[in-house]
Order: structure tokens, then sequence, then C-alpha cells
């Protein structure tokens, strides 16, 4: 299936009502379609669906993965984790890039056949533990199976597993608790930086100059896009497959092509400028619609 640009999907997530029943819609059932599970590089394996991402992060003991997609994701991330060799009891934690139900909905029943730890981040754990329920851009509209959490992180706090660490670089202003999970991976004898980017996109609706229910929101975004520019990246993943070129770069890994293509340092960067100048037009044109103190 040919991949979608970012921006559509973002609005469309937000635009049509009928994706509070996760699969009733076409664009949900397109996000979730199964994808043949494959090697990224290392012990860093792509377990998830078309353009919902699931990542699976081995270890003599025990496996990371990185986030859940919707609720009927989970079938799909259970057959590939087994098509791959390996098993999803052998999970031991789970990460979430950010609570929206499209990357959460899965995590209540993951965690219930795995037996894995949550981990998430401080800021995204109440919404995660109430379903979705008042998210400040969506309201009560896009529910999910609530989630009990093991363990909240703040920024530049590790997780580790089986020789394996990950650092959480919080990333807000999508959700308040967005998540960018960092690590390294040994690939052909090179350690490779990995960035799983947190999304960067402001839905349709929402305000950044003046935001009630988030007034800090364009401060976040400001500090999320000084962080990912910071960030070393030799390969860039992010929460849909979508914003890298997931399956354009699968097929071609599939055919054998060196370097890997997911190597793609100069598409992590151009991905971010292009996302933080959207942002920052989005920013501008409302402060020009804002009146002036006192007038």
């Amino acid at each position: 299936m040919r991949a979608l640009r970012p921006i559509p999907l973002v609005l469309l997530l937000s635009l049509l009502p009928t994706l509070a029943a996760a699969q009733a819609d076409e664009t949900s059932r397109s996000w979730n379609q199964p994808v043949e599970p494959f090697k990224i590089a290392g012990n860093l394996y792509y377990v998830g669906a078309s353009d919902i991402t699931s990542f699976l992060i081995t270890t003599p003991q025990g496996h990371i993965l990185i986030d859940g997609g919707f609720e009927e994701t989970v079938p799909l991330i259970r057959d590939s984790v087994k098509k791959l060799g390996f098993r999803l009891e052998d999970v031991k934690l789970l990460l979430n890039n950010h609570a929206h139900y499209d990357h959460a909905a899965g995590l209540a029943e993951l965690k219930k056949l795995s037996g894995a730890k949550l981990v998430v981040s401080e800021g995204d754990a109440p919404l995660l533990a109430a379903g979705g329920k008042g998210d400040f851009a969506f309201g009560d509209k896009l529910l999910f199976p609530p989630v009990q959490v093991d363990r909240t992180i703040k920024d530049g706090d590790t997780v580790s597993l089986g020789g394996v660490t990950l650092t959480a670089r919080v990333t807000p202003g999508h959700t308040k608790g967005c998540t960018s999970w960092t690590m390294q991976v040994k690939d052909g004898g090179r350690m490779l930086d990995v960035v799983f980017a947190g999304s960067v996109s402001v839905n349709p609706g929402v305000t950044l100059a003046v935001n009630p229910k988030y007034p800090k929101i364009a401060e976040d975004y400001a500090h999320t896009f000084e962080v990912l520019k910071g960030l070393p990246c030799d390969v860039f993943l992010s929460s849909h497959g979508s914003f890298f070129d997931l399956q354009a770069k699968a097929e071609r890994l599939r055919k054998g092509e060196t370097p890997n293509p997911f190597i793609d340092p100069g598409g992590y960067r151009a991905y971010v400028a292009r996302m933080e100048e959207r942002f920052r037009n989005q920013l501008a044109e409302e402060r020009k619609a804002v009146p002036a103190e006192g007038s």
C-alpha cells in the first residue's frame, strides 16, 4: 500500500468523528493493515501495522515493545512477534510514544497478554489511566481501554533490560507527555543512534497562542523542536510510518539495498525542520489575530 503523507493523516485523525470507534472508518482501517514484520537493524524489529507503528527490541533477558496501536492492532503485533521467532510473553517492558488511542488503545491488552511493565512519562500517565478521557485536544471523543502505569519517567530518565538502554526525551505539545525514545543499536559492526521521534504535529482545532486547556503549549512545542534538533540520529523512526517512509524503506531493505535505507539522518533533520516551520507559521498567524493588550 502506498504510504500516506503525514499531514493528511493527522488532519483526518481529528476531523473524522467516526474515529471514536477505532476501526469503524476507512482511514483507521488503512492505517491498521497487516504488513510482514522485519528486522530494521541489529536487535530492533518492526512489528506494527501499515502506518500505526510498533517496535520490538530483543534482549537475552526479555524484550521491549514500543507502542500498542489500536485495540485491533494487538493481534497483528502478536502475530508479527511470533513470525520473527519471538514470544509476546517474553516482552518485559512496554513503552509509549504518546497517549492517543491509535498508539495506546492496545496497551492494556498487550500488558495483559505479556505481563510486561508499562513505563510512560509523568505527563501522559493520567491520560492513559483515564483511557483518553479529558484529553486537552479531543475531550472525551477518542477513548480507549484504560491502562495502569507501572513506572513514570521524567525527561532524561532511562529504562534498561538485557544490556539495552533507552533514554526518554519528553517532547510535549502533541500531548502533554509525548515522549521521544532514543537508543543505540549495533548493526554490521557499527553503532547507530536510533530516534523514535514523538509526534510533533499540531492537530487541527488546537490553538497555540491562546489555549486555556494547555496554556504552555507553544512554549512546550518550541522546547520540543530544540530537543529534537539536538539529538544524534542515524535511524529515524516515529509513531506513524508515513512520517519516515516506512513502507518504501522496508521494500528497499527487502530488495537488499545497501546501505540500510533506514539509516536516514537527512530525512530526520528535514522532517523536524518541516514540522517546526509549520508550527511557527501557525503560531505567528494566531498571534496576528490576538488583540494587543490594552487595545
